[in-house]
């Protein structure tokens, strides 16, 4: 069956259903702008915290339950690898259903994942329910986006998605800190008990605050194929970026997997050109500002996540901090996102979302060649320097890039837009902890052995370098027990040395991928069509 969807994108078209002079007035608290904003910021802080917070509890996760090294990273990949696949999906059930209805199931969901989480007692239940919890998150958060759009006016949308995305910022940054108190103080199963309490006062919010939005040509089908060939080609390319750095770039299993996504992505695309409701019109992607938008946010992570991964060993391995430390000094970067997200917001009010956008990112590739020029004995003055000038620039991409691609979306599809704005961000953040580690683990293998021997240390056996390889990429020294404090002293040196090297060129890629961002940012523009009716014609 051919496809019916058409996408007026010229602006020139009547009042589309689902603009603002559709949907229902605020009733006291219930559908009130700004408490609506809070509510919705509680639930997407849990999920953002997560992303980081378990990190800092993942030694405590497998000395107490006896987890191995891969045991452990499937903590994290379970997580990540559910919400990226889901989201799209997950925005086009609220687009469907209600994002009241979405949201309220996702914050029930997530802080029941992370209860369970805290009772269990193996790890393979703690990796199950770390599914759930990526599961529920990806309903939570298009969703939050879905009842932004639909209950701030254009007026007031960015200053509204600049506090969503301040919120967002500074809970995966403090994630560190704050896991590190809970773990250090409490327990690891404290860093997913918090998550109840928070649960249950968005729960509560919500069903005292929320307002249900539903534009009236919203969709009434589900493309099932569609969705199985979307997930299907999502996994598979999540998968392979999770998997390369223990497989290897080169090898067979890696391409299998990306070419099986790039075969998946191919079919949906055709098959999304023949159904009648598509689960993401491909007519979307005609709007320029969008698909800018979407490439925009996969850019940012990109430099973002990957450039920040390497930061947390930097301040704790060869720095020697506590956990506690370490997110402490990341705290500029966690500042100037809070100060920055609103102040960007009302920059792109008045300026439009090319000039801060392209701005951030310049200021983003400034500071991670900035981060590049660091050594093992860089005083906390300059780091700061750096992480804040990330933080400035992060800000209006992180709200910009947002407003592009969820305000030049049609109304009927702002969950569908949410989805795609979140698996932007996560797909760029594996794929920049992918590419970078690559870049990182590259440099260290090509620079150690010849680092060592310069050192005057004594040669290493093939298993032995490919050990101590291993330790560099983190920043740790391999130190056998009982080695001698001089040689000690040396291998430490040497390891670091090492480290550092790797992590200055794979932040100079950083740079180099942002740089190339702010020519992307100069293809966007506020979506204004979206709000004056411009967007969907016909479904």
């Amino acid at each position: 069956m051919t496809s019916q969807t058409t996408i007026d994108t010229t602006g020139s078209g009547g009042k589309a259903a689902g603009t603002l002079a559709d949907r229902p007035a605020p009733q006291g608290l219930r559908g009130h702008p700004w408490f609506t904003l809070v509510t919705v910021a509680v639930g997407v802080m849990m999920v953002a915290l997560d992303g980081t917070i378990v990190a800092i509890a993942n030694p405590a996760i497998a000395t107490d339950l006896g987890a191995t090294f891969a045991d452990v990273q499937w903590i994290t990949n379970a997580y990540f690898l559910a919400l990226a696949v889901s989201l799209i999906t997950a925005g086009k059930l609220g687009d469907r259903f209600g994002h009241r209805q979405t949201f309220l199931i996702g914050v029930t969901g997530f802080a029941a994942a992370s209860g369970a989480i805290g009772l269990s007692h193996s790890i393979a239940f703690v990796v199950t329910f770390r599914v759930f919890q990526g599961l529920f998150g990806a309903l939570l958060m298009p969703a939050a986006l879905g009842l932004l759009r639909a209950t701030f006016p254009a007026e007031r949308l960015n200053m509204a998605i600049g506090i969503w995305g301040m919120v967002i910022g500074a809970s995966t940054a403090g994630g560190p800190i704050l896991g590190g108190l809970l773990v250090q103080h409490v327990s690891w199963q404290s860093v997913f008990f918090i998550n109840v309490p928070v649960g249950a006062l968005a729960l509560l919010l919500g069903l005292l605050i929320l307002l249900d939005h539903r534009a009236q040509n919203a969709p009434r089908s589900f493309d099932l194929l569609g969705i199985g060939l979307l997930s299907g080609a999502m996994f598979c390319l999540v998968w392979a970026l999770i998997k390369a750095p223990s497989w290897g770039w080169g090898d067979g299993k890696t391409w299998l997997f990306i070419g099986a996504s790039a075969l998946g992505f191919a079919l949906f695309s055709f098959w999304e050109t023949r159904v009648k409701e598509p689960l993401i019109p491909l007519a979307l992607f005609r709007s320029v500002p969008l698909s800018a938008g979407v490439v925009l946010m996969v850019l940012m992570a990109i430099a973002f996540m990957g450039g920040l991964f390497f930061v947390t060993f930097y301040l704790q391995n060869v720095h020697g901090m506590s956990p506690v430390d370490a997110g402490t000094h990341l705290l500029p970067l966690t500042g100037m996102m809070i100060v920055g997200s609103p102040i960007a917001g009302v920059a792109i009010t008045k300026l439009g979302p090319r000039i801060p956008l392209a701005g951030g990112m310049a200021a983003t590739a400034i500071a991670m060649y900035g981060m590049s020029t660091l050594k093992a004995d860089t005083g906390s003055a300059v780091m700061s320097l750096w992480f804040a000038l990330l933080g400035f620039g992060l800000a209006p991409v992180m709200v910009g890039a947002t407003e592009v691609i969820v305000g030049n979306a049609p109304m009927e599809l702002s969950g569908v837009a949410g989805g795609l704005q979140q698996a932007a961000m996560q797909i760029g953040g594996s794929l920049g902890t992918a590419v970078l580690g690559a870049v990182m683990a590259s440099k260290v293998d090509h620079a150690l052995a010849g680092n060592w021997a310069k050192a005057g240390l004594p040669p290493l056996t093939p298993v032995q370098e490919a050990a101590a390889s291993q330790a560099v990429q983190t920043g740790a020294a391999p130190v056998a027990p009982g080695t001698p404090a001089e040689i000690a002293a040396k291998i430490s040196s040497v390891a670091h040395d090492t480290f550092i090297s790797g992590m200055s060129l794979a932040s100079l890629v950083a740079a180099g991928v942002a740089a190339v961002a702010v020519f992307v940012a100069l293809l966007t523009k506020r979506g204004a069509n979206a709000e004056a009716g411009a967007g969907v014609g016909h479904i």
